[in-house]
């Protein structure tokens, strides 16, 4: 048999797994999940909440097809889903569309970022220096967390990824805290609310050299009076 004979089932095969793509899992989910006393069997049903929204587009998967992917028992899997909305680690939100009036649910993944950020202080020695509401405790309203600033300044509660995002400046580029919020606060004066448009300014604040609000606050001023 020719070697190309030989090779096609495989590519096809190599194919076919390529295209099903791959799902976004945190590194901070990954490494302090132990941390936050959740179990191997709590991450990996985390790890397929993911999985299902970006990849199926399903926001409330079925206990049934959660357990269909994975090797504990279906108790095990209930119990699971189970400890974490007691914990808070996930919850569920509801809406109903004002045409219809069907009610829809959605897992919500916000306060397993926000704790996982607040293992994150912590284990980096960070945790004195950032307000007492970004530890591992979940916020309450009214507490001025970074994820509560950013929740008030957007109007809305934040998505997972939006989360993320910010658990990545702080974790990945290792940006302080103030001038974070310092980027939000120029993202609402120029009234682009984006996390995008909040990624530009601090990547242009790196680029420059600013590492403190003071010293952000003096390049702003200078770039406004050179417009």
């Amino acid at each position: 048999m020719a070697r190309g004979e030989q090779r096609g089932p495989l590519e096809s095969e190599l194919a076919a797994a390529l295209q099903a793509g791959s799902a976004s899992v945190s590194m901070l989910l990954l490494r302090l999940y132990k941390r936050l006393d959740i179990s191997d069997t709590e991450a990996m049903l985390l790890i397929h909440l993911i999985a299902f929204k970006e990849k199926e587009g399903k926001e409330f998967p079925t206990p049934q097809e959660l357990q269909s992917r994975m090797s504990a028992p279906p108790e095990a899997v209930i119990k699971a889903l189970q400890r974490l909305l007691k914990e808070e680690l996930l919850q569920i939100d509801e809406a109903i569309d004002p045409s219809t009036g069907v009610l829809s649910e959605t897992y919500n993944l916000s306060h397993l970022y926000r704790r996982l950020a607040g293992a994150w202080l912590e284990e980096t020695g960070a945790a004195g220096k950032a307000p007492a509401a970004a530890k591992a405790a979940p916020a309450k309203a009214g507490e001025s967390d970074i994820f509560t600033m950013f929740e008030k300044e957007f109007a809305r509660p934040l998505t997972p990824m939006e989360c993320e995002n910010i658990s990545q400046w702080l974790d990945r580029d290792r940006y302080p805290e103030e001038l974070i919020l310092l980027a939000l606060k120029e993202a609402v004066f120029a009234g682009v609310v984006h996390f995008r448009y909040i990624d530009r300014i601090l990547l242009e604040w790196s680029r420059n050299r600013v590492q403190t609000p003071e010293q952000a606050k003096q390049y702003t001023q200078k770039f406004r009076g050179a417009r």
